[in-house]
């Protein structure tokens, strides 16, 4: 899998809206049902990237940790999942329940979401202030799979810390990095 890293989406873009169906509930979510009172964190994940496997518990430490300061979460898979199968929905609805994600995890079958984020892989992060503007993107700290760093979310935490702090985004973001999108052909 081609190393990939984010397109740094420009800092104080409107978070775009979208209405997804979340794989273990099956109800449509959009991003106002997710939305934080002081921040949301978009979360673009699949199943099978080992990078994504890698980070999914601290993303999951992450989310218990500031949930409960008012920052709302939510996870998309944009992957073709007929050509993925890993990434199925119904995979997808597992792994949500085994890791038990303590977000939302909605499935992007058009990949218009992606798009409208211009998401490149996975896992990509965003993290919108209360008004909804882009805030932060980038990676969650320096660990990948192999490189002997330790999975901290330092750079993640940071930039929550920052905006729930009122303080200026940091002003240098480093792109995450992981396995590209499976765009459908």
């Amino acid at each position: 899998m081609a190393l990939t890293e984010s397109t740094m989406l420009q800092l104080g873009t409107k978070a775009p809206a979208f209405s997804l169906p979340d794989t273990v509930s099956g109800n449509e979510i959009s991003f106002q049902d997710i939305k934080g009172n002081n921040g949301t964190v978009v979360m673009f994940l699949c199943n099978h990237c080992p990078y994504v496997i890698h980070v999914n518990q601290e993303l999951i430490r992450i989310a218990n940790d500031y949930k409960e300061k008012g920052i709302g979460f939510v996870a998309i898979s944009s992957n073709d999942a007929f050509k993925y199968i890993d990434d199925t929905p119904d995979k997808m609805k597992l792994i949500a329940k085994v890791l038990m994600y303590p977000f939302p995890y909605l499935y992007d079958e058009s990949q218009d979401v992606a798009r409208a984020y211009d998401a490149a892989c996975t896992p990509d992060l965003y993290i919108f202030d209360a008004d909804d503007q882009l805030y932060y993107r980038g990676r969650l700290d320096e660990s990948r799979p192999g490189n002997d760093k330790p999975l901290t979310g330092k750079d993640m935490r940071l930039a929550l810390d920052l905006l729930l702090r009122g303080e200026a985004p940091m002003t240098k973001q480093y792109p995450s990095a992981g396995c590209n999108i499976k765009w459908k052909v």
